[in-house]
């Protein structure tokens, strides 16, 4: 949940979820759109996002596969995207009117709780196959290699890579590198002293490697991106 009465300006950094965004105060802007309610899929850059003053909604940060399985739609269409959740989910507008209408949190997430619940419940679940395959990306913290996860499911890399694809939006190498992202963000901020001890324990191959991706993917530097309050601090995906 998140409510204030100040503008908040930040900087959304890639992970590997899906943040969904039930809006019941000012609207947002990401990038150069104004949102209400909205779902952001997996996002290889950093996204700008402002809210005006009297802000309040309710943030769930899921899985790619959870996403799946609660839209129903190849997730390779939302990669990079911020798209109004009245075009995703059906039904929702009546959702955040009644969010806005109730006063206490509690009642709120026993209202978002069901809604999501007779969701997914007219939704088939993600192939099993698909949720091992990304649950041992997410443990190996993005360095298992595709053509071992493969061999595993006895499947080709291409089969593996089109059903990441449509199961988490992006293949399997690009998917772990917003992991890899992700546990590199955790350990700077957690304060470990030296990037290059970061840069070891997260798989890449040198320190310059690292403070590459954290440009690529956050488009500042590794002491801004430790340092700057303007940056949203990242949390891997739970549901």
């Amino acid at each position: 949940m998140c409510e204030g009465r100040e503008p908040a300006n930040f900087r959304e950094l890639p992970f590997p979820g899906t943040p969904l965004i039930l809006n019941f105060g000012a609207p947002w802007r990401v990038e150069d759109t104004v949102l209400e309610s909205f779902l952001a899929g997996l996002h290889t850059r950093p996204t700008a996002v402002s809210g005006g003053r009297e802000f309040s909604c309710l943030e769930l940060r899921l899985t790619p596969l959870g996403t799946r399985h609660l839209l129903g739609r190849p997730l390779h269409e939302l990669v990079d995207q911020s798209v109004p959740l009245e075009e995703l989910l059906p039904g929702v507008e009546r959702l955040t009117t009644r969010l806005s209408d109730t006063p206490r949190w509690e009642a709120r997430f026993d209202l978002v709780e069901s809604f999501l619940g007779r969701r997914l419940a007219d939704s088939p679940p993600p192939p099993r196959e698909l949720d091992w395959a990304w649950r041992q990306l997410v443990r190996s913290g993005g360095r298992i290699r595709v053509r071992e996860l493969a061999v595993e499911l006895r499947w080709s890399p291409r089969r593996l890579i089109d059903r990441f694809r449509d199961h988490v939006g992006l293949p399997p190498k690009a998917a772990a590198r917003v992991i890899r992202f992700d546990r590199a963000v955790a350990a700077l901020r957690s304060g470990t002293p030296r990037i290059a001890e970061v840069a070891a324990a997260c798989g890449y191959a040198d320190q310059p490697h690292l403070t590459r991706e954290i440009r690529a993917l956050a488009g500042v530097t590794p002491v801004e991106l430790v340092g700057g309050n303007s940056i949203q601090d990242t949390a891997g995906a739970t549901a």
